[in-house]
């Protein structure tokens, strides 16, 4: 088993996960978007330290591996929350007011565009269309769709999540 130069991150049965995975697949065509999607399905994003793993694993620059981490928007280069709220900043919810929706939610988590609150219980995000155009301004957490925002229930729907 090949062995990494920098500091092992995650738990090492997480760490064992991916160099099993890499061991097993290292001879897959484009193996490094593969590894990058079964680093993200374990870590729950994808870290410098784990592209680090999966580029000294293939003997691949780390450059190369952040190239494809950056290239597609699947995967995250920093934590979410295991509560990820996504605000429409479309045309059609930001003519109706979603940008002041982002702006309360920004002060009442305490983080900025693509943030995680401390505590990792929320992420926040901004999205170009929910195709929910009819019920703007629109955000949804997880998969739950919320329409119609003014801004006034917000502490409750997030207080659903706590």
């Amino acid at each position: 088993m090949k062995k990494t130069s920098v500091p092992i991150y995650g738990t090492k049965e997480q760490t064992q996960a991916l160099l099993d995975w890499l061991e097993e697949n290292r001879e897959m065509p484009g193996v490094a978007l593969p590894a990058l999607q079964k680093a993200q399905e374990i870590y729950g994003y994808v870290p410098r330290e784990v592209q680090q793993i999966i580029a000294d694993f293939l003997n691949k620059p780390l450059t190369e591996i952040y190239g494809v981490a950056t290239f597609y928007s699947q995967f995250n280069l920093e934590p979410k929350g295991r509560n990820r709220i996504s605000v429409c900043l479309g045309t059609a919810c930001y003519i109706k007011g979603s940008n002041r929706i982002y702006q309360l939610l920004q002060e009442k988590l305490g983080v900025e565009d693509g943030g995680c609150t401390a505590d990792g219980r929320f992420s926040l995000d901004a999205c170009r269309c929910l195709g929910c155009c009819g019920m703007a301004p629109v955000m949804m957490v997880n998969d739950d769709v919320y329409g119609n925002l003014t801004g006034e229930e917000l502490d409750a729907i997030l207080a659903k999540y706590q």
